[in-house]
């Protein structure tokens, strides 16, 4: 799920030439700015087999008088909305079915879940595209619109055609906020905690989600309210537009438009006023350095940048086909059919794992790596499934059924939560060159929603068809496939510039 970003829990930036120096390379947690004072260490290219090594210019560190905090905190709302509309209709399911007329009619039911889904594919091939024609924080206020028109039709629909609608419009939401919330995130965040701050859009789409499934917590009591669950999300949506009214435009994007004027004022009220002319020179650079043309989508399949941009949308193929949001979708549903007394506190559980586990994978982000981060996290995910599995076919675990499914998804979604869930969103603005970025996010993203649209619209007739132990078996597959994948083909950017990186994975031809 991206978004996913998921998707989903269960997230980007574009040039080539001589770069300048990365914006935000504040060490925000004790008040300085400042480059690294080590030496760039090379690493393979994807688009060529030399290894090149540059120096990165040395500066002092200085006072630093602003800081993102607040800013990244206003962009996670997008977050915590994604999270939320793609857990919500786990617990609620049951009830607005009954509501509705749909209790007997799967297909309707998978369109209620799916509809989202379609949505957000929709929205995911326009967000970047969006951020970059109006800015990053215009396309935030817009995507307000949709998120909460969509989630108010939720709330107050008499029949399925109108939920429909309303998860429609509300997916398209959270499919701009997949590309956005991790792009302006990216664009202002210090090197150095770079990898901390970009597992926060994760950790808040997880907290989204895990705040829908405690959402469900009345329906037993309370069967109407499904509708304020719905209803809930208008109010996040109706704050992010507000928010985002009085946050800073991304410095980036502003250098990149020669707006230096509001440049200068953005980097002023992120970083401090001392820093004004030093970053503005150091995008100016950046900028000049690369008199390249935006690339279109053409350009994303040429020699260049192919492989980089397969790697990108690879990443979140093997995410979704892995089986997370089969998990979030249907856990509910599982455990039930397992025999779990209390299959909606049993999901609300699988929640917590999930923001837990991606609090510990915030803490490491900057210190593990990002590709050991994924290797362990997809050999976990293969464990779990297999557990999973056997537990519902082994018949000497058949007594035990039950308590294994909620271990074997707990430690699924922990697992996955470690470095499946957090690092493609983090990984794919690291990796794609500037004037590639926001059209192969979004085709990033748009593999990771159309996979994530099959599986949501056809887990639970393939289930029926083939069993959930055969299905499970063929989630961890995919997770051991992914396992050879990331090794071979996945470079690690921990503790690089953005500029740096891009160096190496998409010289000038």
């Amino acid at each position: 799920m991206s978004h996913s970003e998921s998707c989903s829990c269960f997230g980007f930036r574009s040039g080539s030439g001589p770069t300048g120096l990365e914006l935000g390379r504040v060490g925000i947690g004790s008040g300085t700015m400042f480059r690294s004072s080590a030496k760039s260490r090379p690493v393979k290219s994807l688009d060529s087999d030399d290894d090149i090594e540059e120096d990165v210019p040395l500066r002092s560190p200085s006072r630093s008088s602003g800081s993102v905090f607040p800013y990244v905190g206003v962009a996670s709302l997008g977050a915590i909305l994604f999270g939320y509309h793609l857990g919500v209709v786990n617990g609620a399911m049951k009830y607005l079915a009954k509501d509705l007329g749909i209790v007997e009619n799967a297909v309707l039911q998978g369109w209620v879940v799916s509809a989202l889904l379609a949505g957000a594919t929709v929205g995911s091939f326009t967000g970047g595209s969006l951020a970059d024609y109006f800015g990053r924080k215009k396309t935030f206020i817009l995507d307000a619109i949709p998120l909460t028109v969509g989630a108010f039709l939720c709330a107050t629909a008499k029949n399925v055609v109108t939920m429909i609608l309303g998860r429609l419009l509300s997916g398209i939401g959270i499919g701009i906020s997949s590309a956005i919330v991790p792009l302006y995130i990216s664009e202002i965040s210090p090197t150095e905690i770079r990898g901390t701050l970009g597992s926060i859009n994760q950790l808040f789409i997880c907290i989204g989600i895990l705040a829908a499934l405690v959402a469900g917590l009345p329906l037993a009591r309370y069967p109407v309210w499904w509708r304020a669950m719905f209803g809930f999300a208008v109010i996040p949506s109706l704050l992010l537009a507000l928010g985002m009214a009085f946050s800073p435009e991304s410095p980036r994007w502003l250098v990149q438009q020669r707006k230096i004027s509001q440049a200068e004022q953005a980097i002023k009220k992120l970083y401090g006023k001392d820093r004004v002319t030093e970053l503005i020179d150091d995008l100016s650079a950046s900028n000049k350095g690369s008199e390249e043309q935006e690339a279109g989508w053409f350009d994303l399949f040429s020699a260049r940048y192919f492989k980089v941009v397969s790697v990108g949308a690879s990443l979140f193929l093997f995410q979704q086909l892995a089986g997370i949001n089969a998990v979030v979708y249907y856990s509910t549903s599982v455990f039930r059919s397992a025999g779990v007394a209390s299959d909606v506190a049993a999901s609300a559980l699988v929640g917590a794992a999930n923001v837990f586990g991606t609090i510990i994978a915030t803490s490491l982000m900057d210190k593990k790596g990002r590709k050991s981060l994924l290797i362990s996290s997809f050999t976990g995910m293969a464990a779990s499934m297999l557990l999973l599995s056997l537990s519902f076919t082994w018949k000497v675990l058949a007594p035990y059924s039950g308590p294994l499914a909620v271990i074997g998804t707990v430690l699924y979604v922990l697992s996955f939560s470690l470095g499946a869930g957090p690092v493609p969103a983090l990984l794919l603005p690291e990796i794609f060159a500037s004037r590639i970025r926001a059209k192969a996010v979004a085709l990033s993203l748009g593999m990771h929603w159309i996979a994530n649209f099959f599986i949501g619209l056809c887990f639970l007739s393939v289930v029926t068809t083939f069993g959930i132990s055969k299905v499970y078996l063929v989630f961890a597959t995919i997770c051991l496939l992914a396992v050879i994948y990331i090794t071979a083909n996945v470079v690690e950017t921990k503790g690089r510039s953005l500029e740096d990186i891009e160096r190496e994975l998409s010289p000038a031809i």
